[in-house]
């Protein structure tokens, strides 16, 4: 062990996977989630490009391509129902619209935690509230009210990061409202899928309405959105927030009405505006943010997952190459991530603008995009770290 300890707030997915990368660099990492456990479900997500060399230099090829949605691809319909366009997954070598490697969040992060739960410590059900940091280290106290001194600690809890607010200033200096919300939530199959994602879309009122199908062949994942141009109900309150979507969605034709009647029966609703997260700097002394919380592309960019995963190497990496020292550690992670996260963001916000009633004019020039999109999936150079500590066997048997 490096003697470094790190603490890491967020148990999603960008938190445990840097939890895999640190103890496999030597440091003695503690996750702390607020949640009383790990949260199931929760939207597809996907790995493309460099993000796929990631999972299996983790030793989780075989485990997260086990537990794929298997979405055979994606029908655009009308409100009839007539298909007008179809992607498949096996488009641009399975880094297309709908990914080889497509993944219910919460299953990402099961693999990630049983990955990691061996080798790093995890905390549910408490949250950092205060820190404290000088040049040798940082004093955390818990909401708990435990106290314990890190050498350096990471943010990985998301779009609405309570450390990054903590530590960085208000959310208002960084979160950017993309002008979308989305929601997710799963609901009977009563629609027939059959490993085919449908997505109706109106460009007249910017709304639309999709299922995707789940391993479960008797459940689908609906998707709503609509356009906002500002957000302002609680992401806490449940409530407040399926009776916007009501309200907002109504309307709209396809399956839409069928989709909401599920929506007090759900087990797992999900309702949050489409923002990214823009700052001048990811690190502040020793304490860091990746994920979300440091660089959200937003849903719309399809990279988030990328990110965290790319994000949570290069960060453990230069943090090891570096000698655990804060300054030049950040540094390099910053200078190795920024461009890639940029190219990411700018495709999210491309996609935005290539919705809704003005579409036609917003209509994206394919070919000049593709080195831009190009460098959004494949942009992350991957350094092998030589001569740093690569402590393979010390991760949980479950991730060998």
């Amino acid at each position: 062990m490096s003697g470094n300890r790190v603490l890491v707030a967020g148990a999603s997915i960008a938190g445990p996977a840097l939890a895999h990368w640190l103890c496999r660099r030597g440091a003695e990492v503690t996750v702390v989630e607020r949640a009383p456990g790990l949260r199931p479900g929760g939207q597809a997500v996907d790995a493309r490009g460099v993000a796929k060399e990631i999972i299996k230099r983790m030793g989780l090829d075989a485990a997260v391509r086990a537990a794929r949605t298997e979405t055979a691809g994606a029908h655009t319909v009308d409100a009839d129902g007539t298909v007008l366009e179809t992607f498949s997954a096996d488009d641009d070598g399975g880094d297309g619209f709908i990914a080889d490697i497509e993944i219910l969040r919460g299953d990402l992060s099961e693999i990630l935690h049983e990955d990691t739960r061996g080798a790093a410590e995890y905390v549910f059900g408490d949250r950092i509230a205060e820190l404290t940091q000088d040049a040798d280290g940082v004093d955390v106290t818990f909401a708990s009210g435990a106290r314990r001194r890190f050498d350096l600690v990471i943010g990985a809890d998301g779009l609405h990061s309570a450390l990054r607010a903590m530590v960085f200033g208000p959310r208002e200096r960084f979160v950017r409202h993309l002008g979308l919300v989305l929601a997710f939530y799963s609901v009977p199959n009563e629609f027939g899928l059959d490993r085919w994602m449908i997505d109706h879309q109106d460009p007249a009122s910017g709304r639309s309405a999709g299922l995707r199908p789940l391993k479960d062949p008797t459940r689908a994942m609906a998707m709503l959105s609509f356009p906002s141009a500002g957000f302002d109900v609680d992401y806490r309150d449940i409530d407040a927030q399926k009776n916007l979507l009501r309200e907002r969605m109504a309307g709209l034709g396809w399956q839409t009405p069928r989709i909401l009647a599920h929506l007090d029966d759900t087990p797992d609703f999900y309702l949050d505006q489409v923002a990214q997260v823009v700052m001048d700097r990811w690190s502040a002394g020793r304490v860091g943010l990746i994920g979300d919380a440091a660089f959200c592309s937003s849903p719309m960019s399809g990279g988030g997952t990328g990110l965290a995963l790319i994000g949570a190497y290069l960060l453990a990496g230069e943090l090891a190459a570096a000698g655990w020292d804060p300054e030049a550690g950040f540094a390099g992670y910053e200078q190795r991530m920024r461009s890639y996260v940029e190219a990411n963001q700018e495709i999210g916000r491309l996609h935005i603008r290539s919705r809704g009633a003005d579409a036609e004019d917003a209509e994206l020039d394919m070919v000049a995009l593709m080195p831009l999109i190009e460098r959004a999936i494949n942009g992350a150079a991957l350094p092998g770290y030589a001569g740093v500590p690569d402590a393979r066997a010390s991760v949980s048997p479950a991730g060998r």
